[in-house]
C-alpha cells in the first residue's frame, strides 16, 4: 500500500505540470493580457479548481450557432440600412462624431438617424407609470425586454397595461433574462401572470443543459427597453421590478435603486425595435415581418419628432468587438472640455483608465458619479481600487449617498453629446453582457442630463484624495484582490 503513495504523488506532479504547460498554450490565445494573466494566476495557484473554473466560465463568447445567427441579423440590418437616404444634417457634424457613428454602424449595424426627441425620467415610479401609459396607446404591438422582470406592487400597473393591450387585440411580446429573472422572489408567479394575461414571452440566454440550451452561465442579456407600435421607445438602466429588488437583504439594509430612463420618439424608435427583434429571433427562431419593424405596407414610418441625432448601439458576446467599450473610448478621447461618467459598477479596463486620466492631463473637467455603498461586495471593492489613481490624476469622484444604489448608466461629453443605456463602465458589460446604449447629439438632451448630474451632486458628496489616503490598509487590501479577480473573463 505504501508503495502506491510515490506513484500517486508522481502522477499528481505530472498532472500539475501538464495543466500549467497547457494553460500557457491555451489561455492567452485571443485573450487580453490582463485577463490571460488573471486566469494563469488562478490556474497556477489552485491548479485543479482553476482549470474547473476555466472550463466553466473561461469562454467569453456565445456558442458558434448563436453567433452565426447574430451575423445573419447584422447582414440583414446592414442591407436595410444601406438603402436609407443620407442624413441631410451629416455635413454639419464634427468629423470625430461622424467617424464615431461610422464605427458604431460598422460594429452594430444600426445607423445614426436625425429628427428625434428624448426626455429623461429619473423618478423610479414615474418611469414605470410612463411606460404603462405608452402601452395604453398601443394599437399594433408592444415589445418589452428587461434583464429582470417581476410582478409586484410596483410593476402591477405595467402588467395591467399589458393585459389591457392584449384585450384590445394588441400583440404583446416580452423577453426576460433567464438567470436574473428566475433568481428574484416569486418568479414563478411572475411568469404565470404573463401566461394568464396572454403575453407571448421567452427567456433570454436560458441555461438548461437537459434541454440542450447551454452557454457560459454568466453570459447574460442585460438590456432594458420598451417599444410601442414603433412610435415611442424607452431605454435606460431600470429593470421591471420594485425599487428594493424584493430582496430580503436589500430590504434589511433599506437599499433603494436610483435609475435613469429616456423616452424617445422619432425614427430612432425603429432601431430600438430592431434590437428587440434580433433578440426575439435569437431566442425563438422567429424572424418577425415588416409590420413589426414599422415599415410594412400601410405602416407609416415614425415621424420626425425633434432635432436630436441618435444611434442605437447593441453590444455583447454575440459580437466580435466590444462595441460599447470602443464607443466610450472614442467619446472620452474626443472630448474637448468635460467628461462626466455615471456608473454603478465602475471597473474599467486599462485602456479606459488611460483614456480617462489622459483627459485630465489634457486639462478637461472629468467627473465620476458612483454609489457611496455597494450591493455587490466584490464589484464594490474592485471599483474602490481605482479611486486613488483617479483622484491623483484629477478626476472628481462624487459619492451618491446611502441607502441608495445609484444604478443609472450614462456618459456625457462637452455640451452636446451623451450616451445612456444598460451598459456599466465595467469589464463585465464590455465583454460578457448583452447591452444596448443610445448615442445622442443635441444640446437640449445634454442640458437635461446636466440637471440630473447636478441632482447627484446636491444629494451626495465629493470624495477627496486626502480622505481616501486615510483609508486603512486593511480596507484597501480587499480592493486589490477584487480588482485582480475582476479581470477573469
Amino acid at each position: 500500500m505504501n508503495d502506491q503513495f510515490p506513484l500517486i504523488g508522481g502522477i499528481l506532479v505530472l498532472a500539475d505540470l501538464a495543466i500549467r504547460i497547457a494553460a500557457l498554450i491555451i489561455v492567452p490565445r485571443d485573450r487580453k493580457p490582463t485577463a490571460a494573466m488573471a486566469w494563469l494566476l488562478a490556474i497556477f495557484l489552485i491548479p485543479f479548481i482553476g482549470v474547473l473554473l476555466f472550463l466553466l466560465i473561461g469562454n467569453p463568447k456565445l456558442p458558434p450557432a448563436r453567433r452565426a445567427k447574430q451575423d445573419r441579423l447584422d447582414q440583414l440590418i446592414a442591407a436595410r440600412a444601406s438603402g436609407l437616404p443620407d442624413q441631410p444634417e451629416r455635413a454639419t457634424w464634427p468629423d470625430w462624431f461622424a467617424s464615431l457613428t461610422r464605427q458604431n454602424q460598422h460594429l452594430g449595424a444600426l445607423p445614426a438617424l436625425g429628427g428625434n426627441a428624448a426626455e429623461l425620467i429619473g423618478d423610479y415610479t414615474t418611469s414605470i407609470d410612463a411606460m404603462a401609459a405608452s402601452i395604453d396607446t398601443a394599437t399594433r404591438y408592444v415589445h418589452a425586454e428587461f434583464y429582470i422582470v417581476s410582478f409586484d406592487v410596483t410593476t402591477a400597473g405595467f402588467f395591467a397595461a399589458m393585459e389591457r393591450a392584449v384585450q384590445r387585440g394588441v400583440t404583446v411580446r416580452l423577453l426576460a433574462d433567464y438567470v436574473a429573472s428566475r433568481r428574484v422572489a416569486k418568479h414563478e408567479e411572475t411568469f404565470a401572470e404573463l401566461d394568464r394575461i396572454g403575453v407571448s414571452w421567452s427567456y433570454m440566454l436560458p441555461v438548461r443543459p437537459l434541454k440542450g440550451e447551454y452557454q457560459r452561465p454568466d453570459l447574460r442579456n442585460h438590456r432594458k427597453l420598451l417599444v410601442v407600435d414603433g412610435v415611442v421607445g424607452f431605454m435606460g438602466s431600470q429593470n421591471l421590478i420594485d425599487r428594493s429588488y424584493n430582496s430580503p437583504k436589500n430590504i434589511k439594509r433599506g437599499l433603494q435603486w436610483q435609475e435613469l430612463m429616456t423616452r424617445v420618439t422619432g425614427p430612432i424608435v425603429s432601431a430600438i425595435n430592431v434590437v428587440f427583434l434580433s433578440d426575439w429571433y435569437l431566442e425563438k427562431g422567429e424572424l418577425l415581418g415588416e409590420e413589426e419593424i414599422g415599415a410594412g405596407p400601410g405602416v407609416a414610418p415614425p415621424p420626425t419628432a425633434g432635432d436630436l441625432v441618435c444611434q442605437v448601439v447593441p453590444s455583447g458576446p454575440g459580437f466580435e468587438g466590444e462595441n460599447n467599450l470602443r464607443q466610450f473610448l472614442t467619446l472620452v478621447t474626443s472630448a474637448q472640455h468635460r467628461v462626466i461618467i455615471t456608473s454603478p459598477y465602475f471597473v474599467p479596463d486599462e485602456a479606459m483608465v488611460y483614456a480617462i486620466t489622459s483627459a485630465c492631463q489634457r486639462g478637461l473637467d472629468v467627473q465620476l458619479f458612483v454609489s457611496e455603498i455597494g450591493d455587490q461586495g466584490s464589484v464594490w471593492h474592485a471599483q474602490r481600487s481605482y479611486y486613488a489613481s483617479l483622484l491623483r490624476a484629477g478626476v472628481e469622484i462624487w459619492l451618491y449617498p446611502a441607502p441608495f444604489i445609484l444604478h443609472s448608466k450614462h456618459l456625457s461629453i462637452d455640451d452636446d453629446v451623451a450616451v445612456i443605456g444598460s451598459s456599466n463602465m465595467d469589464i463585465r458589460s464590455f465583454a460578457l453582457n448583452s447591452e444596448v446604449t443610445i448615442l445622442v447629439r443635441g444640446a437640449s438632451f445634454v442640458d437635461q442630463m446636466r440637471a440630473v448630474e447636478q441632482g447627484y451632486r446636491d444629494a451626495g458628496r465629493q470624495l477627496t484624495l486626502e480622505e481616501w489616503n486615510r483609508e486603512p490598509r486593511s480596507a484597501t487590501f480587499l480592493d486589490g484582490v477584487a480588482r485582480l479577480t475582476s479581470a477573469l473573463q
